[in-house]
């Protein structure tokens, strides 16, 4: 289970991966879970697959 503040990071990437602080502690709980990855193409992270599919359970429940 995901805290506040790791879901709300986890929200934080999808909505603007250029503006998270790398520096965030949740971010180490999201990488180990695999639920965002190191960018590709720009600086910062980038949702996987699992985390997006996270993202999409729970806005399904609302």
């Amino acid at each position: 289970m995901l805290s506040p503040h790791e879901f709300a990071t986890l929200m934080l990437v999808k909505a603007a991966p250029d503006q998270i602080d790398l520096a965030r502690a949740e971010l180490n709980t999201l990488l180990e879970r695999e639920l965002v990855a190191p960018g590709q193409l720009a600086p910062g992270y980038r949702l996987t697959r699992d985390g997006d599919a996270v993202l999409q359970a729970v806005a399904q429940r609302r």
